[in-house]
């Protein structure tokens, strides 16, 4: 259960789904002058090297934002923290979603990233040493319960597991729910793989059923390789901010460009 490691998908279709959407999120956040709390379950290294081995190796980037860069105006938040990051870190950086909230929040704002793989933790820890963020060496879950609801009451949780435990498909919606109760006022979006085996079904059945009210967004694409489960990416998002839904139509229409490309 400790095995993940995202490097081998950083910059994937799926990320550039997720990160857009938590891009914008959180600058839309950023323009009411009240402070926030970003809490991250399931944080990963948070700097990617994508000329790294393990990148090569899938090839994922590649099909990722190495090809669909050019979906985002230079004002589009994603496209400035990708561009900013590379200025300082090189070329084939890439920001995990920690450094996307790193750059755009604001001081006054709280990052608390929770890690439970000991080696993600230490380069997790020392990519974001530059900025005010607490990093927990913990079970995402267990953190978030701990600081729910978090001070300021304000803000979002970011709920990005690897779905390696076979259970979180049971699990999560419980959680999830349990997380609302606790803070109803905060948006508690959930990434998840679209998969040909369906295993995600169930959980999005129940999830929307407890939360009729929540944005769900899907995305389809190529498989990463033949034979490759996972064929689209997916964002559950409770108390969607106003205007995610648009900016969620926008990211459908370009992604349906690639399977038209397929065709």
């Amino acid at each position: 259960m400790l095995s993940y490691q995202h490097i081998y998908h950083a910059g994937n279709l799926a990320d550039v789904q997720k990160h857009a959407l938590l891009a914008w999120m959180l600058s839309y956040l950023t323009r009411k002058d009240k402070p926030l709390t970003y809490l991250e379950t399931h944080a990963g290294r948070a700097l990617y090297d994508l000329s790294d081995a393990a990148a090569e190796k899938t090839g994922e980037a590649r099909q990722g934002i190495d090809k669909v860069a050019d979906w985002f105006a230079p004002d589009h938040p994603y496209s400035q923290v990708l561009q900013d990051l590379r200025e300082t870190h090189g070329p084939r950086a890439y920001p995990g979603s920690p450094l996307l909230a790193a750059k755009l929040l604001r001081p006054d704002d709280r990052i608390h990233l929770a890690e439970l793989h000991p080696q993600e933790h230490s380069a997790l820890d020392l990519a974001m040493s530059p900025y005010p963020v607490k990093c927990h060496l913990s079970d995402g879950f267990e953190m978030a319960f701990a600081l729910t609801p978090p001070t300021p009451r304000r803000g979002m949780m970011l709920i990005d597991p690897s779905y390696e435990i076979k259970t979180d498909y049971e699990t999560i919606p419980r959680q999830i729910a349990k997380l609302h109760r606790a803070w109803n006022v905060g948006i508690i979006a959930l990434w998840y793989p679209i998969l040909t085996n369906r295993a995600h079904i169930p959980m999005l059945d129940t999830l929307t059923a407890n939360h009729p009210d929540a944005l769900r967004h899907e995305v389809r694409f190529p498989p990463a390789r033949p034979g490759h489960g996972m064929v689209g990416s997916g964002m559950f998002v409770i108390n969607p901010p106003y205007g995610l839904a648009t900016e969620a139509q926008n990211l459908t229409a370009r992604f349906a460009t690639l399977t038209q490309q397929e065709r």
